[in-house]
């Protein structure tokens, strides 16, 4: 019975989601519980998409995601994966009709991470589209549930959340990406010489794409506005700890928010989403 396997792999992708992030596990648990499943299946999959490129070191990357992709766009055509993240997520696809370029550009954004790149403002807008604004498409489609006017409406601010919390991704992890990973994705940008004058720079552009998405998130179905807001309350306090961190800091330790600060900041989201206070 294939109902048996198809909830074998509903579990996976909850189970990826929990082991490898708090904070969006939380957001999700805040859907409505119909939501809930079709965003753990889109996370399950782009987060074994980036552990191919980022984790996976004693093995052929090139291959591994090459492989990854063709089995990917097999399991939305034939509807069925032997890749339990993977059946999950072209259920999700073809449920609700995810555009097959979404999920094209997000696999080109990390193709782009299996050799060292000097990004260019071109190639850095290019990597925040696909590795960041089109997984904030693919989960608006869920949230909109078919409604073709609001999804428009309101793909603007889902990509600018996505670009925020790319962005904000960047700064936290500038560590780890420079020094292990041999990474930088901040176009002319030296991290070897990170000054808070740049660091200011890069901050700016973040917080205008925050106001942006907020604007978005209010006009959100009621099915996920609490989620989506649990999360940008997330982020916005990380953003908010690491502005107020030098750039030596930054560079040198990566800036969290601790599991207690995170349970406080979901219930005063709870608290301003009851009052209508988002």
């Amino acid at each position: 019975m294939k109902d048996i396997f198809d909830q074998l792999s509903a579990d996976c992708s909850k189970m990826i989601t929990k082991r490898y992030s708090t904070s969006f596990s939380l957001g999700i648990y805040f859907l409505n519980e119909k939501l809930r499943q079709p965003i753990y299946a889109i996370y399950g999959f782009v987060r074994l998409a980036d552990e191919i490129v980022d984790s996976f070191h004693d093995y052929d990357k090139n291959f591994l995601l090459a492989k990854f992709r063709r089995d990917c766009f097999e399991a939305i055509k034939d509807g069925i994966s032997l890749n339990p993240a993977l059946n999950s997520f072209q259920q999700v696809v073809n449920n609700y009709h995810i555009d097959l370029k979404l999920i094209d550009l997000f696999l080109e954004s990390m193709e782009m991470d299996l050799q060292p790149e000097l990004y260019t403002t071109e190639k850095y807008d290019r990597y925040i589209l696909g590795s960041a604004q089109v997984v904030g498409l693919m989960c608006l489609h869920v949230f909109t549930e078919g409604d073709q006017l609001k999804y428009e409406d309101l793909k603007e601010s889902a990509m600018k959340l996505g670009s925020a919390f790319q962005k904000v991704n960047f700064l936290r992890d500038i560590n780890a990406d420079y020094y292990t990973l041999s990474r930088s994705y901040f176009p002319n940008v030296d991290l070897s010489s990170f000054s808070n004058f740049e660091k200011k720079i890069i901050e700016d552009d973040i917080e205008l794409e925050f106001k942006s998405a907020l604007i978005g998130i209010r006009q959100l179905p009621n099915s996920s506005k609490n989620g989506v807001y649990l999360a940008y309350v997330y982020y916005k306090e990380l953003f908010n700890k690491i502005k107020n961190s030098t750039a030596e800091k930054v560079m040198s330790e990566r800036i969290r928010i601790s599991n207690a600060h995170k349970f406080g900041l979901m219930f005063d989201s709870i608290i301003r989403y009851k009052t209508n206070m988002i």
